[in-house]
């Protein structure tokens, strides 16, 4: 069963979900060859005034994105969300995602993100503004609701079907838990089956056999990626073997060895090292450095910490490199068959 969003038919039912500094366009690319059938870039603010400035500029498509390429917009203005996803449409967005979903203060203090969530009426009025503007399907991301006593995903739903919306994605927590307790799907099984345009959930995805229970639990289309992704993209290969089996066994993760992760890690690095120049580079490089080596080591917590003040105190790219490398080839020697788990 293949996900079809407008013409655009996925070659995988597991996507990566846009995560605001994270999935830039060296993170794209790579979770894209570990076989995401989609990869959408970071948000992106609907405020024309901010489209020139540095941050927007890296967040944009790139020409290395896979297709079809997903941009997700943010904003509270019908006409201006609008003006944002014809903008995107021209520098070659193949499908424009409107963010109801973020849970981040600075973007809910706007009203914008899952606060949108709150004024059915004005959520009308935004999908109904860009779906007319653009000639390319536009789809939705939100949340279950915003509290646990304010739950109208199937509401938001339905306005976004009948406003033409192509698919939806239902990360299934509340705006007011943020990233905290667990999601739940009872709320996205009830979406599903109260529309027809594709469905996608989100949330607490942690393992191949969660994906399994999860799309057959809720019956919808496919699943979105996001946190369970950083440090370990190579996860889009062993949730997709795992699916695509018909022999449902565990351990298709043994087949990502170390070597391949060592390599995609490397190749990682550089990659964003090219996409902000060195010195920037090597500051945001830090973080994603941090996410592989607590997949690889985190149940060595002393280690953990030691690799980590090396690696963050190189101020040099070619050094932070170099160090990386010979860390992760010091690893594989000394730990040898433990950092080939897939967890």
């Amino acid at each position: 069963m293949c996900l079809k969003i407008g013409p655009y038919t996925l070659s995988s039912r597991i996507l990566l979900a846009p995560m605001a500094g994270v999935t830039d366009a060296p993170y794209r690319q790579l979770c894209h060859q570990f076989g995401a059938g989609l990869t959408p870039a970071e948000m992106i603010t609907s405020d024309p005034s901010l489209r020139h400035s540095k941050k927007t500029q890296q967040r944009l498509l790139q020409n290395t994105d896979a297709l079809p390429r997903s941009v997700q917009i943010v904003g509270t203005e019908p006409k201006i969300m609008a003006q944002a996803a014809q903008f995107n449409a021209e520098l070659g967005a193949n499908i424009i995602d409107i963010n109801m979903g973020c849970p981040a203060k600075k973007v809910c203090n706007k009203l914008a993100g899952s606060a949108l969530m709150q004024d059915p009426d004005l959520v009308k009025k935004i999908l109904t503004r860009v779906v007319k503007a653009v000639d390319i399907p536009v789809t939705l991301k939100m949340r279950t609701g915003w509290a646990s006593n304010q739950k109208n995903a199937q509401l938001i739903a339905k306005i976004a079907e009948n406003a033409g919306i192509s698919c939806i994605a239902i990360h299934g927590r509340t705006r007011n838990q943020a990233y905290t307790g667990y999601a739940e799907y009872e709320t996205i099984r009830h979406v599903k089956q109260s529309i027809s345009i594709p469905v996608i959930a989100n949330g607490d995805i942690a393992s191949p056999e969660d994906a399994s229970f999860i799309l057959n639990y809720t019956q919808v289309d496919a699943l979105m990626l996001g946190r369970i992704t950083q440090g370990q993209p190579w996860i889009f290969q062993a949730f997709n073997q795992q699916l695509n089996s018909s022999n449902k066994v565990k351990n298709h993760q043994n087949t990502i060895t170390y070597e391949i992760k060592k390599k995609s890690i490397l190749q990682h690095i550089s990659a964003i090292h090219r996409h902000y120049g060195t010195d920037q580079g090597v500051r945001i490089a830090r973080k994603h450095i941090g996410w592989y080596l607590f997949k690889l080591v985190g149940h060595k917590p002393s280690l953990l910490k030691r690799l980590k003040q090396e690696i963050f105190k190189i101020s040099d790219a070619n050094l932070q490199h170099q160090h990386l490398e010979i860390s992760l080839q010091k690893l594989d020697l000394s730990l040898g068959n433990d950092l080939k788990d897939y967890k």
